[in-house]
């Protein structure tokens, strides 16, 4: 036989688990814009029916409920999104980092315009036909070297234009190596607070969110797999352990381990340099206690993320880009002045001795010549314009040699690609970066429109709604009152089978 008092124990029940359902409810509102956060539920569980079942209890052909309780305060989580997300959230990382540093290139480059490299050389080519027509006049000669000297100079401020954001590339790439090394260390901080909760039955949400969130950072900077490791203990089935987090390339293959679930260690990334490339890659492991334990390995670094769009930008795109334009400026600047060391300057009383000088200073090998390339001194000095080589045979009106100066734009070169022309190699050259920096900007556009697609749905799970909660609030709450009411109906029958019994006639 139950108690007398065995409903109000029921109702008692109800109110505390009901305030406790209210209670996380109103935690849920207060961090409905709180970053990471996972909306959190209470599962009711029912109490034990009384009498416990038994064979020796074969008089009693049924069981009495005893209420409800709260079983466990459960963060509400799909893994499978989470897993959709990070890979999206790669694939983002990875473009955007191209696109970012591509656009860069195209700012610089600024073609087509009024002021990129294309305009300056067609200026100059019209200044020397020009010269062509009037080739005693020093205004005309003047507006060659000058033009001449901003051919130069445009080559010397893309190439350090191109320098100056390449290093600041090399910035960024330290800087996620970095912003990688510390997440692990914060995740490996966690693991280790949720290891030594989790055994005692706890389920510490909060923390997970906290982890979750370190993990969807790095899953940007880097392709990284997750796997779970149990705490052990009493801990509860939906305890969801401690992560070990690897970096994987393009096939899934593990290529490094940044946080150890099983040793509580983390591996710091360091990336170093050599000829100018980010050519070496280290994990270095540290323990729980920030102490490094001796082991350091080399990795070939293929996760693909924002580090790598990085490393491809700094390693690739720009080198590629700064090459060319020292071809270019190399077999430019040899060609026009072989053209013009064979022809004669303005010097009408010895024109043997104003022949066989250079334009631009002399270039021996491509390396740096974008840089480096200027006009020669016998142009600048005092009597540099009358050292323009205009003629062909040293009279002071011939025009013929600065026709031929012209006609280098329209000469077949000997390119490392092709045979081709300048204006048709700086052509393809331009084609070519445009062409990557649209593919770059269409597939970040398509990873992050993804990306955003699978945060909605992972949002529509776990993100608070405040609708939702409100009506959960109304729900719990009345759950609550009635559970109150009960207890006062009870408390008004136990009044009367107290204080009332015994009473006859009154």
């Amino acid at each position: 036989m139950s108690s007398t008092f065995h409903g109000l124990e029921t109702s008692l029940r109800g109110l505390r688990t009901h305030q406790s359902a209210l209670q996380t409810t109103g935690h849920n509102i207060a961090n409905a814009s709180t970053p990471g956060y996972s909306r959190q539920r209470v599962n009711f569980t029912q109490t034990e029916a009384f009498p416990a079942p038994g064979r020796n209890r074969p008089q009693i052909p049924g069981q009495l409920g005893t209420g409800v309780e709260a079983g466990s305060v459960q963060r509400v989580r799909e893994s499978f999104l989470d897993l959709q997300f990070r890979g999206e959230s790669t694939k983002s990382g990875y473009w955007s980092a191209r696109s970012d540093a591509l656009q860069k290139m195209e700012e610089i480059m600024n073609e087509p315009s009024d002021h990129g490299l294309g305009k300056t050389m067609d200026r100059f080519w019209q200044s020397l036909q020009d010269l062509a027509v009037n080739p005693e006049d020093s205004g005309a000669r003047s507006v060659v070297r000058e033009r001449g000297k901003a051919l130069a100079e445009t080559f010397n401020y893309l190439s350090g234009s191109l320098n100056s954001i390449k290093d600041d590339i090399k910035l960024q790439i330290n800087n996620s190596a970095d912003t990688i090394s510390s997440n692990a260390e914060q995740i490996n901080d966690l693991n280790r607070q949720i290891g030594e909760l989790e055994p005692h039955g706890y389920l510490p949400n909060d923390l997970y969110d906290k982890r979750d969130l370190l993990v969807d950072q790095l899953s940007e900077l880097a392709n990284v797999k997750v796997s779970k490791v149990d705490s052990g203990g009493d801990d509860l089935e939906i305890a969801e352990g401690k992560y070990t987090i690897q970096l994987i390339d393009d096939s899934g293959t593990a290529i490094g381990t940044l946080v150890d679930g099983e040793k509580l260690n983390w591996n710091e990334l360091k990336v170093g340099y050599q000829d100018g490339k980010a050519n070496s890659f280290t994990l270095t492991e540290y323990d729980k206690d920030g102490t490094a334990t001796g082991g350091s390995d080399a990795i070939d670094f293929t996760a693909k993320g924002k580090l790598l769009g990085q490393i491809e930008a700094y390693n690739e795109v720009y080198p590629k880009m700064l090459s060319k334009l020292d071809e270019m400026a190399f077999q430019f600047a040899n060609e026009f002045n072989a053209v013009h060391s064979g022809g004669y300057g303005l010097d009408q009383n010895d024109p043997n001795t104003n022949t066989g000088k250079f334009f631009f200073n002399e270039l021996t090998e491509s390396k740096d010549v974008a840089s480096l390339i200027k006009l020669h001194s016998d142009i600048t000095g005092t009597d540099g314009l009358n050292n323009i080589a205009a003629s062909n045979d040293g009279n002071a009106g011939d025009g013929s040699n600065a026709l031929d100066l012209s006609d280098v734009k329209d000469k077949e070169l000997s390119f490392d690609s092709s045979d081709t022309t300048i204006q048709s190699f700086y052509e393809g050259v331009i084609g070519e970066m445009a062409m990557d920096t649209q593919q770059a900007n269409r597939l970040m556009n398509n990873s992050e429109t993804l990306k955003q697609s699978v945060e909605e749905r992972r949002q529509s799970v776990s993100g608070v709604s405040l609708d939702e909660e409100m009506t959960r609030m109304m729900q719990f709450q009345h759950a609550y009152n009635a559970a109150a009411r009960n207890i006062t109906s009870i408390d008004e029958m136990l009044d009367r089978i107290i204080n009332g019994m015994g009473r006859v006639g009154r």
